[in-house]
């Protein structure tokens, strides 16, 4: 068995993003309720999230302890200065950004990729109000922005509208956005394993309890190595009802963290024994025999005899 040294991936950052009142916070407290991490919440005031612990005063940050390992952030500096004193005081798995709802996402999207190495951009979430989309259509500007820039549409609130209206929602988020992933929620109950990375634990479980009703899931494993030039041209290529797909995969050069969502994709270094994936999306178990052929023909000795086949399995 090959053996990689050990590298640490950059912490990966979520962006959740709405117009005032749609539901953001309420999202924040269902995944520190829902999901065992070590996570850092940032927020412009965590007033909102109940705070009954000691509070560090940092620089750029004020860090509150929420326990099992969570903290709540408020930003006092600049977002990149801030950012980097919660992960030198906190070293979090994961960091989840709450923005006001007047922000524009494209300003912080920008600074994660630019400005802050040691991070990468998880995912743009934007919770979008149902009724609020019902009772006042006239889109605003930041309100458009805020859906073009999601990764990740969590429709809202559907629970206080007509079912018949639901459908034609839809169709108007995704004329703005035609490539994120539309979720119908209540309350924002969702299962975090849809919006969220691996942050730092490498350990992929086949989850246990039911996606979104809509969504399914199937997991992929293998001791074999596989072609880098392969694996990217099949995650280019992943089918459309493929919307979050996450893992590990062992490269010639070394073992890769793999993280997809509604078709973007990275990869960067990980220490991992094997491939490990998981696939997520709509009707997915029609398209899986089909995913898994892909991925096997990825494997360096598939791969070398594919290539020299002229493509002709």
């Amino acid at each position: 068995m090959n053996h990689y040294p050990p590298t640490t991936p950059r912490t990966p950052i979520t962006l959740v993003t709405g117009p005032l009142g749609s539901g953001k916070t309420t999202v924040l407290r269902h995944v520190l309720a829902t999901k065992p991490a070590k996570m850092a919440i940032v927020m412009n005031e965590f007033g909102e999230i109940a705070i009954d612990t000691k509070v560090i005063e940092g620089k750029n940050v004020r860090i509150a302890e929420l326990g099992g390992g969570c903290v709540c952030c408020s930003l006092l500096g600049e977002f990149e200065a801030a950012v980097n004193e919660i992960i030198q005081k906190v070293a979090p798995e994961m960091i989840i950004v709450e923005t006001t709802g007047l922000a524009e996402p494209e300003a912080l999207v920008f600074n994660i990729q630019e400005a802050l190495p040691q991070c990468r951009l998880d995912g743009v979430v934007s919770v979008i109000d149902a009724d609020a989309l019902i009772r006042f259509p006239e889109l605003g500007h930041t309100t458009r922005l805020q859906i073009e820039g999601g990764d990740i549409l969590l429709l809202n609130k559907i629970d206080l509208i007509d079912p018949d209206q639901i459908e034609p929602l839809e169709t108007k988020l995704r004329d703005i956005n035609p490539t994120a992933a539309i979720i119908r929620t209540e309350r924002c109950r969702i299962d975090p394993e849809l919006l969220f990375g691996l942050g730092r634990k490498k350990e992929i479980a086949s989850p246990a309890h039911k996606h979104q009703p809509e969504f399914e899931s199937f997991t992929f494993t293998s001791d074999k190595i596989f072609s880098r030039d392969c694996f990217e041209r099949f995650a280019e290529d992943l089918p459309s009802n493929v919307y979050r797909a996450k893992g590990f995969v062992r490269f010639e050069d070394g073992a890769q963290l793999f993280n997809f969502v509604a078709g973007r994709w990275e990869l960067e270094p990980f220490e991992s024994a094997e491939t490990q994936l998981v696939f997520i999306g709509k009707e997915i178990a029609a398209t899986k025999s089909a995913i898994v052929e892909r991925l096997k023909k990825c494997e360096v000795s598939s791969a070398r005899h594919f290539e020299r086949s002229g493509g002709i399995p």
